[in-house]
C-alpha cells in the first residue's frame, strides 16, 4: 500500500501548485470585467496568460497522476489525501502571498492532517487484493513457462 503514497502525493502537489499557478496567473490579469469585450477572446486571453495556462496543464499532470492512484487503491482511499492540497496550499499562500492563517485555519489544516493519517492508516483492500492476484499470475506465468 505504501508504494502508492509516493503517487498520491504527487497528486497532491501538482494540484496545490496548479492552484498557486492559477492565483498567481489571475493576480497578473488584474480585476476581470466582460464590459465592453467578447466573452469568448476574454476567455481565451485568460486561458492563454502564462500562469494560467501553467497551472491548467498542471492540473491535466495531477488528474493523470490521480488516475494511475484510482487504478491502484480504492476511491475512498486515494480521494481523501487531495484535502492535503488544502495544507499545502494555505502554507503557500501565507507565505508568498501573504495571505491570512489565523488560528480557525490553523485548526483546520490540524484537523485535515489527522484526518488523512488516519485515513492512511486504514490501508486500501483494492491495492491488496491487486497485489495478490498479480502475484498469482506472476507465479503462474512462471510455472507456464517452466
Amino acid at each position: 500500500m505504501s508504494k502508492y503514497i509516493p503517487f498520491i502525493l504527487f497528486t497532491v502537489f501538482t494540484n496545490a501548485a496548479a492552484q498557486v499557478m492559477l492565483k498567481y496567473g489571475m493576480m497578473q490579469l488584474g480585476s476581470l470585467s466582460f464590459v465592453g469585450v467578447n466573452p469568448v477572446f476574454k476567455l481565451l486571453s485568460i486561458v492563454f496568460s502564462p500562469f494560467v495556462f501553467l497551472g491548467l496543464c498542471t492540473f491535466v499532470i495531477s488528474m493523470a497522476s490521480h488516475l494511475y492512484v484510482l487504478s491502484k487503491v480504492e476511491l475512498s482511499y486515494a480521494y481523501p489525501f487531495l484535502s492535503l492540497a488544502y495544507v499545502a496550499v494555505a502554507v503557500f499562500a501565507y507565505f508568498v502571498f501573504h495571505e491570512d492563517l489565523n488560528a480557525y485555519r490553523v485548526g483546520g489544516i490540524a484537523l485535515i492532517c489527522v484526518g488523512t493519517y488516519f485515513i492512511a492508516q486504514g490501508g486500501s483492500a483494492v491495492s491488496e487484493e491487486a497485489e495478490r492476484a498479480v502475484e498469482i499470475s506472476q507465479n503462474a506465468a512462471h510455472e507456464v513457462s517452466k
